[in-house]
């Protein structure tokens, strides 16, 4: 899987054409590549097109057009891009009463430590959690981490021949797993895999 350049990017006048197309199209992909563990952890696997597309958005809403503001957008979503041997994940803790969110985020303290893929035949591999700098203090974790799945050459194989992936969290205060992903997400997150 590429990076995203400066050079594959649309200019602000080709982006406002071609922006209502790349929103629907990154609303569609997100709901697919949208993995719920129980109410309230929500994964999201990004790919290299919902990163393009929150660039462009970024480099959009700050009307930004100069190269040092556009590299630091690309420096910002990049690490985002899984590069073939994995899966890249926003994981958000999602509370909507915030007295409820900070009660949970000191309560799942270390929760991003806990989050598990395991493919169908294989042993499970638990994420890389905020690899660009800590969300956590000892107090408590952040409503927002970034994750990487590293997957190994027999993961990859089995996924392609169409093995089942079990998406979950074994952290004490929220045991939760999702024992098979919609044939839908699992051909996308494929995708992400070379």
């Amino acid at each position: 899987m590429g990076k995203i350049t400066r050079d594959s990017l649309m200019s602000l006048e080709s982006y406002h054409k071609a922006r209502p197309e790349m929103r629907q199209q990154a609303i569609v992909q997100r709901r697919i590549r949208t993995v719920h563990l129980g109410e309230h952890l929500t994964l999201i696997f990004e790919n290299e097109f919902l990163m393009r597309y929150q660039i462009q958005e970024m480099l959009r809403v700050e009307k930004t057009f100069e190269d040092e503001g556009i590299q630091d957008e690309l420096d910002a979503y990049n690490p985002m891009v899984p590069d073939g041997s994995n899966f890249k994940v926003t994981l958000m803790i999602e509370y909507p009463n915030e007295a409820d969110r900070k009660i949970a985020l000191t309560k799942l303290l270390g929760v991003e430590d806990h989050l598990f893929l395991e493919v169908e035949g294989q042993k499970r591999v638990y994420a890389i959690a905020d690899e660009d700098l800590d969300r956590s203090n000892e107090t408590k974790t952040s409503a927002v981490h970034f994750l990487r799945f590293e997957l190994t050459e027999d993961m990859k194989i089995a996924l392609k021949a169409g093995a089942q992936m079990m998406v979950g969290c074994d952290h004490k205060g929220y045991p939760m797993h999702v024992e098979s992903l919609s044939h839908e997400t699992l051909a996308s997150l494929v995708t992400d895999l070379n």
